[in-house]
């Protein structure tokens, strides 16, 4: 799929999950709103998300890509965030996992295999980012 396309239909379903308030095309999905850390714009990227405790967990997979995806450089410029789960808006501070990664996406890999998948198709390492709710 084509840039453009990819673009076109993860904003859409972005938005449609922000104005149902969750209650369409959600599931384990959260609409993550981040500020671009180059130029500043503010965008919303639906993503499949794990619960661990209070905390949530996304992978910067972009589906085993050679790079780490455009949030993932945003969130480390500006990791003071909010994020839509379950139809309630939460303020979030984004971390990478760093030394826990690894115990992380055991958990992650067991719960949604496709990621083990995409792991294969990169030689990077596909960060996890922790979100903790401020």
């Amino acid at each position: 799929m084509g840039k453009f396309l990819f673009r076109f239909f993860t904003g859409a379903h972005a938005k449609i999950i922000k104005l149902s308030r969750g209650r369409l095309l959600a599931g384990k999905t959260l609409v993550l709103t981040h500020k671009g850390a180059k130029s500043g714009k503010v965008r919303d990227t639906p993503l499949m998300y794990f619960a661990d405790g209070d905390n949530y967990l996304i992978v910067a997979s972009a589906g085993g890509a050679p790079n780490h995806p455009g949030w993932y450089h945003n969130l480390l410029a500006n990791p003071d965030t909010t994020v839509l789960v379950e139809g309630k808006e939460i303020p979030v501070t984004a971390r990478d996992a760093g030394p826990a990664r690894d115990e992380l996406w055991e958990k992650i890999t067991a719960e949604a295999d496709q990621f083990a998948a995409y792991e294969t198709k990169t030689e990077r390492t596909i960060p996890v980012v922790v979100l903790e709710p401020r």
